[in-house]
């Protein structure tokens, strides 16, 4: 694959999937060497004449009073990321780290950092060897961006710290050391970084730990939200459940982007199913909400997708450092301080996705009910068992999409409602945009488990119906889960179905 042309403007989520996930290499772009250069000239005035700027040669946060000699300037900067390399917890996967270190470098791409070009390329080379530091996930609360997280990523820059580097190939999947980072440099043919005047800070300060832990999030919603009309879908043809909700006329009344979207598709997968044609004239004026409103609610979460999308890759591609360096002239600009590594946009935008994400589960959780209860799925055998009473079906399956989906009302509550006082009151407002991303994973992994239970019980109604066929969209979609999690004739161990089905949903096999 051709590199990436890291230039701090144009960078995407699609780039950054193909990074993260399938190791397409990256390079600083030409142009923005240039940029980047011009910007460092300026950083170097400053030292060479001993102005006094902040984070050039001052302390940081609340010791920003404090002047740093020029003589001291470069253990500073190890100062600044050893002391700052203070997370806990569990690291950061292989992906998340490579999407961090991907933003990173393309935000000092944009030119207004002050570090030197060789900062940029010495990350684009650890991500194309294959150089990843172990970062703790822990640490974070969103102020002056990212801290913790960031200086365990510079503390592998400078040989310190630990990384995982690739190995071999075994038993059918890549398998990571991890070792020092010295070590993994070494390996890798590297040599680390010794930082200079207001590198360090241009490292540690930005926003792109919380970032990339959502954007990666964020990409599986999409496809959890695609696959989610799929199944809806599946459930409203076994239910018996009627198109004319669909209707385009209803929803140009209300023309919401996602929810004339969603009908659309959902008018798309039904038609032509024999099922729906059995029924059409039985009477039945409406249907439950879960079935009569997916529009309304898919459509909902897909507008809240594209608005997250569009926060993203305007902050995937801002420069979210400080101080800023403004270029006037030949060695000449401007050095000032403000607070765009502040992770408000980010904040909320992850809290938003986690609430939408639980509304997505919670219609499929209720969608299972209606599937199972024998009270609603008139037509099919109580808890879709066959010999209902001496087998026992999909009872327990509801059950733990139930569990499921409580435990992401509990996670939806919003972490960017909190801000706690840190660095002497100095850092007295912030984002908790890191905890926001870090519970927004549980919100995927479970909302993904919820739909792949809807999926083995769409399935199971679907062939209770036999001979009747649902529409050729859905019966694909139909294959596709009897491909991993064949019907079920008598009761069986389900973990290991919704294991398969959920790796189905993830890797998009479903959206048809």
């Amino acid at each position: 694959m051709n590199p990436v042309q890291l230039n701090g403007n144009d960078l995407s989520l699609d780039d950054l999937r193909q990074v993260a996930c399938v190791r397409r290499p990256v390079a600083l772009a030409g142009a923005a060497r240039e940029k980047v250069k011009a910007a460092r000239a300026v950083v170097d005035a400053v030292v060479r004449e001993n102005k006094v700027a902040y984070g050039i040669n001052t302390g940081v946060g609340k010791l920003s009073d404090v002047r740093i000699e020029p003589a001291q300037i470069g253990q500073l900067q190890v100062n600044l990321i050893r002391s700052h390399s203070a997370g806990v917890g569990e690291p950061l996967s292989i992906e998340e780290t490579r999407a961090m270190m991907l933003l990173r470098a393309n935000s000092l791409a944009k030119g207004f950092s002050g570090v030197r070009a060789e900062v940029i390329d010495l990350l684009c080379e650890m991500l194309n060897r294959g150089v990843h530091p172990v970062v703790p996930s822990q640490g974070s609360v969103g102020a002056s961006g990212d801290l913790a997280p960031l200086a365990h990523l510079a503390l592998a820059m400078i040989g310190e710290g630990e990384s995982v580097v690739d190995a071999a190939r075994r038993n059918g999947r890549d398998e990571g050391a991890r070792i020092s980072s010295a070590d993994a440099l070494k390996r890798a043919g590297i040599k680390p970084l010794a930082p200079e005047a207001k590198e360090a800070i241009s490292l540690i300060n930005g926003t792109q730990a919380m970032l990339a832990v959502g954007s990666l999030s964020l990409l599986a919603a999409e496809t959890l939200a695609e696959t989610a009309d799929v199944l809806g879908a599946m459930t409203l043809d076994a239910l018996h459940g009627t198109d004319v909700a669909f209707d385009e006329r209803i929803h140009s009344a209300r023309p919401h982007a996602g929810q004339v979207k969603v009908a659309a598709n959902m008018r798309r997968l039904i038609a032509g199913s024999k099922i729906r044609e059995s029924h059409k004239d039985c009477g039945r004026v409406q249907d439950a909400y879960t079935l009569r409103c997916i529009p309304q609610v898919h459509g909902a979460v897909r507008d809240t997708l594209e608005f997250c999308r569009r926060t993203f890759e305007i902050e995937m591609n801002s420069a979210v450092d400080n101080p800023l360096v403004f270029v006037k002239g030949m060695a000449e600009g401007d050095i000032i301080s403000g607070g765009n590594f502040h992770g408000q946009p980010l904040a909320f935008a992850l809290d938003y996705l986690a609430i939408v994400l639980t509304a997505l589960a919670g219609i499929s959780e209720r969608r299972i009910e209606r599937l199972v209860n024998p009270a609603l799925n008139e037509g099919l055998p109580p808890f879709l068992a066959a010999g209902a009473g001496m087998n026992s079906g999909f009872m327990l399956p509801q059950v733990t999409a139930a569990a499921l989906a409580s435990e992401n009302k509990v996670l939806a509550h919003p972490a960017s409602a909190d801000s706690i006082t840190t660095s002497g009151n100095k850092e007295d407002y912030v984002s908790m945009g890191m905890t926001a991303a870090i519970k927004l994973k549980k919100v995927v992994a479970n909302t993904t488990n919820v739909l792949a239970i809807e999926a083995c019980a769409a399935a199971q109604a679907i062939d209770f119906l036999a001979p009747l066929t649902t529409s050729a969209p859905l019966q694909k979609a139909h294959a596709a889960i009897r491909n991993v999690s064949p019907k079920i004739e008598q009761d069986r161990i389900f973990a290991g179905d919704f294991v398969k089905l959920a790796e189905v949903i993830r890797t998009g096999s479903l959206v048809v």
